[in-house]
């Protein structure tokens, strides 16, 4: 995350509420969360933001790591979306299907780490995905769907390293685009 860039409002909405569970597990007294609500609520940059909660521990759940070698991860339906989901993978092909899930966070960021499988997320009408972070060796990175937050919509940052493979991020129920064109003869 770059310290540097400008907060946004669901930048400073997510530190809020942050705080807030901090409170409720009394991790903060009442004058120290409003405190750091009220500063919160003015922040400019993300390295703003990032200092009112550097001294928090992570919540059970936030940070949720999926790890296999060749089986299949298939999240569809009404899961819960952790606020990082971390997949590491060597021949694995995640597909993540956010049109039913449950997202708790305005911005959920998916690691991918994969060697030689391919990963397609769907997203639910409005949403939208950053996937700018994704470096990928031999493979590419397809996005139908805007990459800047929109007020009020669930934002999916997608970072990591694709070896061998591709990343699609796409609304469930548009049109598959094909992954490789054919060649034609004369």
């Amino acid at each position: 995350m770059d310290l540097e860039a400008r907060a946004s409002d669901q930048d400073r909405e997510a530190t809020v509420s942050r705080l807030q569970q901090a409170f409720t597990d009394g991790r903060l007294a009442a004058d120290e969360m409003e405190q750091r609500v009220e500063r919160a609520l003015t922040a400019v940059s993300h390295g703003d933001l990032a200092a009112l909660v550097a001294d928090l521990p992570e919540r059970p759940g936030e940070v949720v790591t999926v790890t296999t070698k060749a089986g299949k991860i298939l999240r569809t339906g009404q899961w819960r979306v952790p606020r990082t989901l971390r997949i590491e993978s060597v021949y694995g092909n995640p597909h993540l299907d956010l049109s039913e899930a449950v997202i708790e966070h305005a911005e959920v960021t998916f690691d991918l780490n994969l060697k030689y499988g391919s990963a397609e997320i769907l997203l639910p009408p409005g949403a939208t995905a950053d996937t700018n972070g994704v470096h990928c060796e031999w493979g590419s990175v397809v996005s139908d769907v805007p990459g800047a937050p929109r007020p009020g919509m669930p934002h999916v940052r997608v970072i990591g390293e694709v070896g061998y493979g591709k990343v699609r991020v796409r609304y469930r129920g548009a049109r598959r685009r094909r992954w490789f064109t054919r060649g034609g003869g004369s």
